[in-house]
């Protein structure tokens, strides 16, 4: 028998969320308490909750700590000389590093000013980085001494702070075309010139939850990198969400960061969200295999994010890192950036049984947040993005009539809730064409939800092969290609044709020793689908290029396939 909720006056199917009266599905989760306060900003709402844990941050590499207490000090003191530097609300103030226990210090003393943090990766070139640095123009930039080259395609003088040296060994040592004035070891301990002595953030202007408090900069996977403008309020409700879905023991569970905290879901996660909860984060400074697993058998690691490239490494090398390391203490594995298969998440376990798996859908418009699966039997709707988040509502829309469609049909995913962004940065015609006046965000993404309300991503929209008129998912295809026993990975691509259009051409990864050929591969997906998802064209690399989140890469393949008339990298 069909559950039924009544939301106001209209009825909501308990099984699917589906509201037929509005078209639209609402999420099936409790909904996430947020404070009704206005006058908010993030890092006293995450500083204010009250929690048992005693150190924040753990340097994996090595050992350093810093303690709640050293944190928020570091916080206070940092935001304190920040201001005698005469940044203010609205301002924005560029982060350019790896990794660090202090990546978060300086996003908490930058946000809790009303300033706008904006991150940059530290792989980009000089030349993406001045666009950034000319689109969003900050007053300040936070870097390391070796990435101060990075920031040498800059037009004019931009104020530096070091971040990994206690001393300036050249007072206002130039750059090329920026200026050290400080290091943010001195300014951490900096006596603070303000301040309650309850630890409240009181140097600052009024903020609202309203305000701007990150701009961070879409990967730009299928277009131009637009800067995304996020508010307080965006980052509470996303710190609620977390803290909801991962039911934490207070101040007990430690969490290992191998995600890039540049990144949205680095930032949301490890460097704020988690620190609500008392959390201890061990900071990866770059990943690599072994250090990953040597930092969860040293600090006895509970959580474990990854995408799924290391999730399969993880399990085809199970036996030999089971016999090298003591995995004992890990209890989550947290995977973002693609839905699993059914053979990855079997075959995981399998090998690691007392581990569960957890997997995240989510934007950096949405902060994140969008969908999840938050235990291993809803994991096991194998496929799926997961159940919509804590507080967000959804629609499927044709992507061709703009109607609303119901359960178990495909068109384009919106979402709407308290995490959806406020706009692009100085990009009204961007923002119109994602962001709808109801607040419904587009996000591009090709989706059903069936009927139990789990959201299954079939493609990005702007990524379908048209073949002859007929629309291909690449995403089917790759899956498919995984299930080839000699395949370790694998990216579909649109390949540009005269006679039909476009046709699907794959990069294929072989497992090591394989002599799969292209004939191989194209039977081997030619006997499973319709004539026209049939893959034409086949080159083998030796990996498929992702962004940090370990979204494909496709333009990149898409420009390497029609620049080079060679069939292997």
């Amino acid at each position: 028998m069909t559950r039924t909720a009544v939301m106001g006056s209209a009825k909501v199917d308990g099984r699917s969320g589906f509201c037929n009266s509005s078209s639209t599905f609402y999420s099936k989760r409790k909904p996430i308490p947020l404070p009704h306060n206005d006058s908010l900003d993030i890092t006293t709402f995450i500083s204010s909750q009250a929690h048992r844990g005693t150190v924040a941050f753990i340097d994996g590499s090595t050992g350093r700590q810093l303690t709640y207490a050293q944190l928020w000090r570091a916080v206070r003191s940092v935001a304190s000389c920040l201001s005698d530097m005469g940044i203010r609300k609205g301002h924005v103030v560029l982060l350019l590093s790896p990794n660090s226990i202090f990546f978060p210090v300086v996003c908490l003393a930058v946000m809790s000013l009303g300033a706008i943090i904006t991150t940059t990766n530290p792989l980009n070139t000089t030349g993406e980085i001045a666009k950034q640095i000319a689109d969003s123009k900050p007053v300040l930039a936070f870097t390391t001494r070796q990435l101060i080259s990075k920031l040498g395609g800059l037009t004019t003088d931009l104020s530096i702070v070091l971040i990994d040296d206690d001393e300036i060994k050249a007072p206002n040592h130039g750059t090329g075309n920026g200026k050290i004035v400080s290091t943010l070891g001195q300014m951490m301990v900096t006596k603070e010139r303000h301040g309650s002595s309850n630890g409240g953030l009181n140097l600052k202007e009024e903020i609202n939850q309203d305000d701007t408090a990150t701009l961070l900069y879409s990967s730009g996977t299928t277009g131009a990198s637009k800067g995304v403008v996020s508010s307080h309020k965006n980052l509470i409700a996303m710190v609620r969400v977390v803290l909801s879905r991962f039911n934490l023991d207070d101040g007990e569970d430690t969490f290992l960061c191998t995600v890039p905290m540049f990144h949205i879901y680095g930032l949301a996660v490890f460097a704020t969200g988690l620190l609500a909860s008392g959390s201890t984060i061990v900071v990866l400074s770059k990943f690599e295999m072994h250090d990953m697993l040597r930092a969860i058998q040293k600090h006895r690691v509970a959580y474990l994010p990854l995408v799924p490239p290391i999730l399969v490494a993880l399990i085809n090398a199970a036996d030999q890192i089971k016999a090298k390391y003591d995995l004992s203490s890990l209890r989550r594995v947290l995977s973002g950036g693609a839905p699993l298969s059914r053979e990855v998440i079997e075959g995981f376990v399998e090998k690691y049984p007392t581990v569960t798996i957890l997997q995240g859908y989510g934007l950096t418009e949405s902060t994140g947040v969008g969908a999840s699966t938050d235990n291993l039997e809803e994991s096991r709707r194998y496929g799926t993005a997961g159940l919509l988040s804590a507080s967000m509502a959804a629609k499927i829309v044709d992507p061709d009539s703009g109607k609303a469609l119901a359960v178990n049909q495909t068109g384009e995913l919106w979402l709407k809730g308290p995490t959806i962004m406020k706009e692009y940065f100085s990009n009204a015609e961007a923002t119109a064409a994602t962001l709808d006046a109801q607040g419904w965000l587009r996000t591009g993404d090709l989706c059903y939800i069936d009927e139990d309300g789990f959201i299954f991503v079939v493609d990005r929209l702007k990524e379908l092969i048209k073949y002859k008129g007929y629309q291909v998912p690449p995403a089917e295809l790759e899956a498919l290609l995984l299930t080839h026993p000699q395949i370790v990975d694998a990216a579909v691509i649109p390949f540009p044709d005269e006679k039909v259009g476009q046709y699907p051409m794959a990069y294929v990864v072989r497992k090591a020793g394989s002599n799969l050929s292209e004939k191989d591969v194209m039977e081997f997906v030619g006997k499973q689908v319709a004539p026209y998802k049939k893959i034409r064209r086949v080159a083998f690399i030796a990996s498929v290029p992702k962004n940090p989140s370990g979204k494909i890469l496709r333009k990149d393949l898409i420009q390497l396939a029609t620049s080079s008339s060679s069939s292997k990298l």
